[in-house]
């Protein structure tokens, strides 16, 4: 059973399509140079707005533990997405902090094994290119598969790979905001892929 989470998150009208919707989890990115960054008073007003069922992610890169921390406990966020340089000395260091998830962020040549909850497979940094999916087949561990999914070819990853969760942001917008169209084809391939 694919889970699912929209990445990226930047207005109310995408938590609006969200809860709509309902993935179980989405992305509030808070890396800066990200196109999708929030600041965390956005993230506050979003997670406010956001059906309490749905998880929150908070997506930072090479972000003070400190203030993925602060966020995580101050309940803006539930689960902290890592997609920098993070160690297991980092992930060890932000449990100490906070005893919420952990999801560390891998592109698919570096998959390896972990302390966090959960990794995540892309093709790069969060670029929305498709990799070479044989390439984890056989990956014995839940993960998010991301990279270059669209409601075209989410299906087709989910029989070959049947992945913890599947991880989506260009692949549901139109003109770089969230599409609510795509957000729920998105989510029906999923879903009809579950039963």
């Amino acid at each position: 059973m694919a889970k699912i989470k929209f990445c990226g998150l930047k207005t109310l009208d995408d938590i609006s399509f969200a809860n709509e919707i309902f993935p179980e989890y989405v992305g509030f990115v808070f890396a800066p140079k990200s196109k999708r960054y929030v600041t965390p008073a956005q993230a506050e007003k979003f997670r406010n707005a956001l059906s309490k069922k749905i998880c929150a992610v908070g997506v930072f890169v090479n972000e003070k533990n400190s203030t993925v921390a602060e966020l995580l406990n101050a309940g803006i966020i539930d689960a902290a997405q890592l997609h920098g340089n993070e160690d297991d000395a980092y992930i060890k260091n932000l449990r100490g902090l906070s005893n919420k998830p952990i999801i560390k962020a891998f592109k698919v040549h570096a998959a390896q094994e972990s302390l966090a909850d959960f990794i995540l497979i892309d093709a790069g940094a969060g670029d929305g290119k498709v990799f070479d999916w044989s390439l984890i087949k056989d990956l014995r561990r839940e993960y998010f598969l991301a990279g270059g999914l669209t409601p075209e070819n989410v299906g087709d990853a989910i029989k070959l790979l049947k992945p913890f969760a599947v991880d989506v942001s260009s692949g549901i917008e139109t003109d770089g905001k969230k599409d609510f169209k795509k957000m729920t084809a998105f989510a029906e391939v999923v879903r009809r892929e579950n039963l």
